[in-house]
């Protein structure tokens, strides 16, 4: 499996419906969309850019769902339905890959919702590449628990604001838990306060002004990291073993 994707433009999506039955079959027992959130990456930056809408599904949604995401009927009585917030959300997600966590049960709502569309709106593999972190967080740790929660807490990653499940919460902190699982840190911020700027942009730092501590690896460490390079050789090229 190449955990690595090649696509240059990826959005990071979760929704929330008015019924929580697990995969596709929540579709046919008549459940919609309630709420989409999405983020943008670029290049495996986090850009700013996302989309965000709560729907009024047109229906009651069931007191199961509620206890998970806690979007009431009442919350979302006075929002847009989704045929009227289709071509934004179609526009946003469109030749971008779509990183959703147990997609399968994400985009079968969003292909049930575009069905609905008149005139008939696209399938989401229609314009869009589609890649499941679930199915990577199963390859990179078979037999564990990998859910969201389980993986936030594995890779480090702050998921206290996670009172309820809520779709745009959701697809910002599956974005930093797949840029973790597929490459770790992906933004690097420095103060300006020791750094000297040069033409072109490019900072470097004195090191005269700089009392940097080198730790060096331990054997267990050096042991550790080369199974992790044996993995990602698997899924395509090393490029940290040239």
């Amino acid at each position: 499996m190449n955990i690595i994707s090649n696509a240059s433009r990826q959005v990071i999506l979760d929704t929330e419906t008015t019924g929580m039955n697990q995969g596709s079959g929540a579709v046919y027992l008549g459940h919609r969309i309630i709420e989409i959130g999405c983020v943008e990456v670029i290049n495996r930056r986090l850009t700013g850019r996302y989309f965000h809408q709560y729907i009024n599904p047109g229906q009651a949604i069931d007191p199961e769902a509620i206890a998970v995401h806690g979007i009431t009927d009442e919350r979302v009585a006075n929002e847009p339905r989704f045929h009227q917030i289709a071509q934004e959300f179609i526009d946003f997600i469109s030749g971008a890959e779509i990183v959703a966590h147990n997609a399968n049960f994400d985009v079968s709502f969003m292909d049930h919702e575009f069905s609905l569309l008149q005139p008939l709106g696209p399938k989401t593999s229609e314009i869009c590449e589609i890649l499941d972190s679930l199915d990577i967080a199963k390859f990179l740790h078979p037999g564990q628990k990998n859910n969201l929660d389980a993986l936030c807490k594995r890779y480090g990653i702050d998921n206290s604001r996670r009172l309820y499940h809520g779709a745009l919460l959701d697809a910002e902190i599956l974005a930093d838990v797949y840029l973790a699982m597929t490459g770790g840190q992906t933004k690097f911020n420095l103060s300006n306060d020791e750094v000297g700027q040069e033409a072109g942009g490019i900072q470097r730092f004195d090191p005269a002004s700089l009392n940097l501590k080198v730790i060096s690896a331990s054997a267990d460490e050096l042991v550790m990291h080369e199974k992790r390079l044996d993995l990602v050789a698997k899924s395509g090229k090393c490029l940290w073993r040239g």
